[in-house]
């Protein structure tokens, strides 16, 4: 956790800002709250040599509280400030995991009014002021800064924690369908009972959902599980080659036929034929497979003879077949043909529960022996947020393109997640230098707003010198004082 402490771009800015706007350093505890090493002066670290039981009841009473508030679901927002044994302000914010806290980031060792310390130590009057002028003084604007800039250290440290997928109770003999959503569950339960029966079935959903997934499902798990399996989108051509496609033609058809060919629905005899996107398929077509459907049998392209097959159809659409028969676009015999038994594959946005055990099957799926990659809370809660229009397909997708820009990483990440899935533009690359200077600037330019000019009052708001404020003014470009 350490290396995740140090080595984060977030939490380098806040110590940064920390140090040159207050003079406090930053620290990270132990999920108890041991570990109070980093103290931000000589003062700090004085106090705590004196009393250092203290000083640690202090960061462990913080975490006790960033524990309950979990566990009570009542979670505390952001950080939070209180006061040590010796009077000084101690500014503290969580970092939680999926098993609790992991730690909290601190910051300790300013002033917020008056302090002595002659108890605290047992030293004399003027050792105790010397002591405490050494300490820097927060107002209690200088506070809500601090607490942001802690607060924001821990968000990005939970950030880049490992995901976790909580295991599922949920058992089916249906391997291949992932999840365990109420209507992920719904649709199990009736691929029980359809995977029993010889029906016709109608499989319908947004375009992405897993469709023919379902399909090979109600096939492998049916009585026809050892015969063939056919896929036909039937958006994929254009009448005539989809009728050859289908139903097969004989030599001399048409020009190019040298030769008999048989259709997809002989080479599924005795098995099944997904139909994928039937919605597409033409009027003219759609009366050829109302005859297969009724008669089991169907004339090849330039035949003269029936050719009678056994197969199980297993129908699709993202389009919604009833709405097209009332708009005489789809035929009304053949819809009841295919409406038989009935099952609807919910978008992913209607089972945001399972976006977790889906990436992370996908993950496991594209890592190609490779070992496998976690992923990080930030880039699960990114792709939790996402409505993913394109569904379980889009999902895939998204997967593979951070497992390609993980390169050899052990994790995936927040800012691995598309722009588009995480709702950001792209920003150009910016030395961190930059960025620093850009939120001292920020914040110069808000508290001289604050004071309508006045540069004393404005040093004393940032808790600088008059003379440190006008050198980085100038520095920033924002101007000498005068």
């Amino acid at each position: 956790m350490a290396l995740a402490f140090d080595d984060l771009p977030e939490v380098a800015l806040a110590r940064d800002l920390l140090r040159r706007w207050f003079g406090l350093d930053l620290g990270l505890s132990n999920p108890d709250g041991s570990g109070y090493q980093r103290r931000s002066h000589a003062t700090c670290d004085t106090i705590a040599g004196a009393k250092a039981a203290a000083c640690d009841a202090m960061l462990r009473d913080i975490a006790t509280r960033f524990s309950a508030s979990r566990v009570a679901n009542a979670q505390e927002a952001g950080a939070i400030a209180r006061t040590c044994h010796a009077g000084f302000v101690i500014i503290a914010a969580p970092v939680y995991g999926h098993d609790g806290l992991l730690g909290v980031v601190y910051s300790s060792g300013a002033r917020s009014g008056p302090v002595d310390l002659t108890g605290v130590l047992g030293c004399s009057q003027d050792e105790s002021e010397r002591l405490v002028a050494a300490a820097p003084v927060l107002t209690d604007t200088d506070i809500l800064r601090a607490r942001d800039l802690v607060a924001g250290a821990a968000a990005a440290i939970e950030r880049v924690q490992p995901a976790k997928v909580t295991p599922t109770t949920f058992t089916h003999p249906f391997t291949e369908i992932v999840g365990d959503a109420p209507a992920v569950r719904d649709v199990v339960k009736l691929l029980t009972k359809v995977v029993k029966s010889e029906a016709t079935v109608l499989v319908q959903g947004e375009s992405g959902t897993g469709k023919e997934l379902i399909a090979r499902a109600i096939h492998y798990h049916g009585p026809r599980g050892k015969k063939p399996f056919v896929v036909q989108n039937c958006s994929a051509f254009n009448d005539n080659l989809l009728e050859s496609a289908l139903f097969g033609h004989t030599r001399g058809s048409f020009t190019g036929a040298v030769k008999d060919q048989k259709g997809l629905f002989e080479v599924a005899d005795g098995g099944s034929f997904f139909l994928d996107e039937i919605g597409d398929m033409t009027a003219a077509l759609q009366v050829k497979l109302l005859r297969v459907l009724q008669e089991g049998t169907f004339m090849p392209v330039g035949g003269t003879k029936p050719v009678k097959v056994d197969v199980r159809i297993i129908a699709a659409s993202h389009k919604d077949l009833a709405t097209m028969v009332a708009h005489k676009q789809f035929r009304e015999d053949l819809f009841y043909r295919v409406n038989v038994l009935k099952i609807t594959v919910p978008p992913l946005r209607e089972r945001v529960s399972d976006i977790p055990r889906l990436a992370q099957h996908f993950v496991n799926k594209h890592c190609e022996g490779k070992p496998l990659l976690r992923l990080s809370q930030g880039a699960l809660a990114r792709l939790v947020a996402y409505p993913w229009p394109g569904n379980i397909r889009e999902l895939e997708n998204e997967i593979e393109r951070m497992l390609v820009l993980a390169g050899d990483a052990q994790e995936l990440i927040a800012n691995m997640v598309s722009p588009r899935v995480a709702g950001t533009a792209i920003a150009p690359a910016r030395p961190l230098r930059d960025v620093i200077a850009t939120a001292e600037a920020d914040a110069l330019v808000a508290a001289l707003g604050r004071h309508t000019g006045d540069r004393d009052a404005a040093a004393a708001d940032l808790g600088v010198t008059r003379g440190y404020l006008d050198a980085r003014a100038a520095a920033l470009g924002l101007g000498a004082g005068s």
